[in-house]
């Protein structure tokens, strides 16, 4: 089973290589990206400047691979890559990308929603939304 985190942010380097090492794969037509990035919520007057992210790891790596597997039986998808962040990721950084890949593009746009959705349903990754003052509140997913 295949780990699912990185610790701190997924940088926009990680992605554009991630990307790159899909053009050999020419039997491939559509990918399909969704990067989760950190917001800069104002939650009771107080500005969110980071998240820290924690998971039952183990817990976590099998919810992501049953999401895999399930993304796999219903859409016709050639490949299919999740990362979601670790520890603190500020404001502004990515936390989440997922990368889909068919030979057509229905495929991976709806492939794409599916993923996310479950991974917010099922998924036990936690946050802690980070203040200045260094106070915190757990975030909720939506």
């Amino acid at each position: 089973m295949k780990n699912c985190f990185k610790e701190g942010m997924i940088s926009p380097e990680f992605i554009a290589n991630s990307i790159a090492h899909h053009q050999v794969k020419t039997t491939i037509g559509a990918h399909q990206i969704f990067l989760g990035q950190v917001r800069a919520d104002l939650i009771d007057s107080k500005e969110v400047v980071a998240i820290e992210y924690t998971a039952h790891e183990e817990m976590a790596n099998k919810a992501f691979h049953v999401i895999r597997e399930a993304a796999f039986e219903k859409f016709d998808l050639v490949c299919m890559h999740i990362y979601h962040s670790l520890g603190v990721v500020k404001t502004g950084e990515i936390c989440l990308f997922v990368f889909v890949s068919s030979k057509h593009r229905k495929d991976v746009q709806l492939a794409i929603e599916f993923i996310v959705e479950e991974i917010k349903k099922k998924v036990p990754v936690f946050g802690k939304e980070l203040f200045e003052d260094d106070s915190f509140v757990w975030k909720e997913n939506n």
